[in-house]
């Protein structure tokens, strides 16, 4: 059977059905009716013929063969490590885990959001800071994030000093940050004085790229004195043997998990971290878990701090970050607990001393060691192209330096063979003995990682059922549709996920020669080819790996677009009020200020309002940014004069990717007006959420913007900066997290041109017949032509919530009763919820939605009938805990079967979430974001207080 019979949902006499229930003769029939004239593209995608999954697997099997996997000694940020195989299969390889969504909705979300608590634990722990968000997208993007956040913390520095002593990497993408902020940047070595002035903060390298250890005491003193932050870019496994930042007045760190067990990956997908001081906390960028309680007592996780989101927050945010690194995160907390502290130390205490006797027996063999003090990367003098082409030839990778030195950088995979392959490769012969060369001052002293989480764990069996516990807590895609409307939660093709670890392909380092990889060159570019053909525009750069990327990257190549004309006046960026918060803070991350035009009544653009805006800000407009379809779930007939107008006073036209997947194969963003487009391929092309990210998201871009390409950070440190017919680094490495796009390529190559136009047509359909089933219970807001929605629709809850009390969050949390994960909630509009089913679930499924939203809605009814109170409704109360429906105490006047199982369909297919309804407002006004002490779960039952009805506070703060 072809691939994309598989990946949709329904067989077709159900897309019969399912067609003849909303009026229409055929898929085609039906999105030609939706979608306006003028935008469907002429023909077919010109793609290759679709591959069955074995013969995809075949060819990536042929790519993969093509790279030369180099044993990596070359560091640079990224290390060679070992990810147990418990961990692996358990939860890299895991439908459970990779498929789940951010935990936005907590009580079906605990298992993962406590193993990101544990994530930010450890961070917390081996930074000594007083707190620590659930991951960033790079090392190198979290120091950008880092001079963001100390640009806005001190108001009256305009300078920023980055450490020589950083990875060029870091340096290259903090600095491009620093000079959209409009900052002055300065590259200096940090372990001397620090004379400069008028500071807003410092990043300093702990240890340095070429491995020395200096301590960072004087410079966090100086900036302080001068009235500056200093972040601390700290390696996460040399603070098992350094002493934390936090010991040495530091406010923030950064850094990166990768050797937490991650695979290399190409450079990425990896979870960065930053942890700060305490007042610090509400600047902090990222996800942030917190510990709050739920409706009888019991601890209970939820995300906290929301309001300092780009969801809420808008340009005001702390910001852009959407999609995170939340599967990496979850795989590096895994390896933290397996491995508890005594093991991490171990781990790093081995690779310490392989770089010891590594150095020692080079100076012994009478060459010079740069640095005497190190942790694990050792520089050797003297030594150039030669001695790293004779061990390329041995199977190893090391980092030259200059045409003088050579850095060879030790990780966790290493054994005595490397050792003395290594050393011959400079001409050295036996191994040696060497002495500790960590300085004594600056060895750790402070304990890390008491908590009994990581000290309980010690055999495979107790980490596979750890593992099993934590998974069995949540809703993912593996259990149940998760209908959230803006999020395509589709089907993740098991042929493409599956080869994300194949060691061709996982362990590559990022900065390996281009002579070694020429299999991950290769599906890179024919994928970003297929993605040019499916945009319509001329090039696309897969550098950007989150959409919230994506868009930075987008507006920045608008942007210094307009600076190579002399426009540099075009500062302003229209955005509709209907649009993702996302799209805000991302231009205001790229320093434009945002516009908002309004919604007209029928949920399109005001296009009233846009001329206005048009005529006031005329000469200043750099761009405009829509969703297409919009963010209301419409196919809009405007789509293309609002492109002219915004071309005609020189503006750039910026449509977000994100609703790609009612697009793919009948219209293209390039064809109608659009200039540039992020792609979230996390959601059309289905890489997996992974409860939060990774997510890839490439630009596309017209002809004229393709010199404003996000560039390659490896490049030696320019001090002018970039020129303005160059783009900018976003990322780390050039390729970003290359390490999943084997996912969207395999997905694209199985399905070919009419694949994806068949999956397209029946996300339109799956949309409608949920909107037209549901439609009487729940009005749908808007509809476009021929009163017909795109892939998702919002059902409003408005008029139900003021006639009863009950609103769009309690039917979210009833959903949970029903075994669902809930709509989008009170996003684009308050008051309602969005469905987005994706062409990848079966009419069953589909129904079975539907039956229990009309279920709920007959609770409703119940409520307007005057048969009980609101306070005392079953769906007020929502949701219920196994133990709460079957302990002694019940004090509703529902019976405990209307609360466990409404439905017949929940007997023999039910899932008990592992808390009741959760206090937000608790969790941030009691702000704890560490693992709590076991015995705070320790609520024996006779000690509880009898069950009262829930009454849950809604704020502004915890709407959302």
């Amino acid at each position: 059977m072809d691939y994309i019979s598989r990946h949709i949902g329904p067989t077709r006499d159900e897309t019969q059905e399912m067609l003849e229930a909303i009026g229409y003769a055929s898929l085609d029939a039906l999105i030609d009716a939706a979608i306006p004239q003028g935008l469907r593209m002429d023909g077919v995608l010109k793609l290759p013929k679709p591959l069955t999954e074995y013969e995809a697997q075949a060819r990536l099997q042929e790519l993969a063969k093509k790279n030369t996997v180099l044993k990596a000694f070359y560091g640079q940020g990224f290390f060679s490590t070992l990810t147990p195989p418990v961990i692996r299969r358990g939860v890299v390889e895991d439908a459970g885990w990779y498929t789940a969504y951010t935990p936005y909705q907590p009580e079906i979300s605990q298992g993962r959001l406590e193993a990101l608590l544990n994530f930010q634990t450890v961070v917390q722990d081996l930074t000594g800071l007083d707190i620590a968000n659930a991951s960033l997208l790079d090392e190198a993007s979290a120091a950008a994030e880092a001079v963001g956040l100390m640009s806005r913390a001190v108001k009256k520095g305009r300078r920023v000093l980055l450490d020589s002593r950083l990875h060029p990497q870091v340096i290259n993408v903090a600095a491009e940050r620093g000079r959209v902020f409009d900052l002055e940047v300065e590259v200096t070595d940090l372990s001397q004085p620090v004379v400069a002035e008028d500071l807003v903060g410092a990043i300093v390298a702990y240890p340095g790229t070429e491995g020395d250890i200096v301590d960072p005491s004087p410079v966090i003193d100086a900036v302080h004195e001068r009235g500056g932050l200093v972040c601390v870019d700290a390696d996460i496994l040399a603070l098992t043997l350094l002493e934390a930042p936090g010991e040495f007045g530091a406010d923030i760190a950064i850094g990166t998990t990768q050797r937490l067990g991650v695979p290399l990956f190409y450079g990425g997908p990896h979870a960065a971290f930053m942890a700060v001081t305490d007042k610090l906390r509400r600047q902090m960028p990222g996800r942030l878990v917190g510990v709050s309680k739920d409706a009888e007592g019991y601890p209970a996780y939820r995300l906290a701090l929301q309001t300092r989101e780009q969801h809420i927050r808008r340009e005001k945010a702390t910001s852009n970050i959407c999609t995170a690194q939340a599967l990496l995160a979850v795989t590096a907390s895994m390896y933290a607990v397996y491995h508890g502290p005594a093991g991490l130390t171990e781990i790093a205490e081995a690779i310490h001393g392989y770089a010891t006797r590594f150095a020692t027996s080079i100076e012994k063999a009478g060459m010079r060691v740069r640095h005497a003090q190190f942790f694990d990367t050792v520089v050797v003098e003297d030594a150039g192209q030669e001695a790293v082409d004779k061990l390329a030839k041995a199977g190893y990778l090391v980092r030259k330096l200059d045409d003088e030195a050579v850095a060879v950088a030790f990780g966790e995979d290493c054994d005595d063979d490397d050792l003395r392959a290594l050393l011959e490769g400079f001409g050295a012969g036996e191994i040696s003995e060497g002495e500790r060369r960590i300085p004594a001052e600056l060895q750790r002293k402070t304990e890390f990682m008491t908590h009994e989480v990581f000290n309980s764990i010690s055999s495979e069996t107790q980490m596979m059922r750890y593992i099993r516990k934590l998974g069995d807590k949540d809703l993912a895609l593996d259990r149940t549709m998760i209908p959230l409307g803006s999020c395509t939660m589709k089907l993740n093709p098991t042929a493409g996920v599956e080869t994300i670890t194949w060691p061709e392909f996982a362990n590559v380092h990022p900065f390996t020669p281009d002579e070694y990889t020429a299999g991950w060159r290769e599906l890179i570019e024919e994928l970003a080819g297929w993605l040019t053909e499916i945009t319509g525009y001329d090039a696309v750069s897969m550098q950007p790996n989150s959409g919230a990327t994506g868009e930075y990257a987008g507006l920045m190549a608008i942007r210094q677009y307009h600076l190579s004309r002399g426009d540099d006046q075009r500062d302003i960026c229209i955005i509709p009020a209907s649009a993702h918060g996302t799209n805000a803070a991302s231009a205001s991350l790229a320093n434009l200020r945002v516009v908002v035009v309004a919604t007209a009544e029928d949920g399109s653009i005001d296009m009233a309002d846009l001329d206005e805006k048009i005529a006031k800000h005329a000469d200043n407009i750099a761009a405009i940014m829509i969703t297409y379809p919009s963010t209301h779930g419409v196919y809009e007939d405007t789509v293309r004069d609002v492109a002219d107008k915004i071309h005609a006073v020189g503006g750039q036209v910026y449509i977000d990717g994100a609703n790609m997947n009612a697009l793919t194969g009948v219209a293209r963003p390039g064809d109608f007006g659009g200039d540039v487009s992020h792609l979230n391929l996390h959601k059309t092309f289905t890489i997996p959420h992974g409860g939060g990210g990774p997510g890839v998201g490439p630009i596309g871009v017209g002809e004229h913007l393709i010199p404003f390409l996000p560039s390659d950070a490896n490049t030696d440190y320019v001090a002018e900066g970039s020129d303005a017919a160059h783009g900018v680094p976003v990322a780390g490495t050039y390729y970003g997290s290359a390490g999943v796009t084997q996912i969207p390529w395999a997905y694209i190559a199985m399905s070919g041109a009419e694949g994806l136009k068949a999956a397209t047509s029946n996300a339109v359909l799956a949309a409608n017949y949920v909107a037209h089933e549901l439609n009487d219970a729940f009005p749908v807001l808007y509809t476009g032509e021929n009163g017909l929605v795109a892939h998702e629709c919002i059902l409003d809850l408005n008029d139900i919530t003021a006639r009863t009390g009950v609103t769009a969050a309690d039917v979210a949390k009833r959903l949970v009763d029903y075994g669902f994960h809930a709509p989008t909630l009170a996003f684009p509009v308050a008051g309602t919820l969005m469905v987005e089913p994706t062409e990848s679930e079966d009419k069953a499924e589909l129904d079975r939605f539907i039956e229990a939203m009309c279920s709920i809605r007959e609770e409703i009814r119940q409520i307007e009938n005057g048969e009980i109170e609101y306070e005392k409704s079953v769906i007020h109360n929502a949701p219920y805990t196994a133990h709460s429906v079957t302990r002694t105490e019940w004090p509703y006047d529902f019976s405990r079967e209307q609360a466990a199982y409404p439905v017949d369909t929940l007997v023999h297919q039910k899932y008990f979430p592992p808390v009741r309804r959760i206090d937000e407002a608790y969790g941030d006004r009691n702000l704890q974001c560490a693992c709590p002490p076991p015995e705070a779960f320790d609520i024996a039952v006779d000690e509880l207080e009898p069950v009262e009805e829930i009454d849950v506070t809604t704020t502004e703060e915890n709407r959302k």
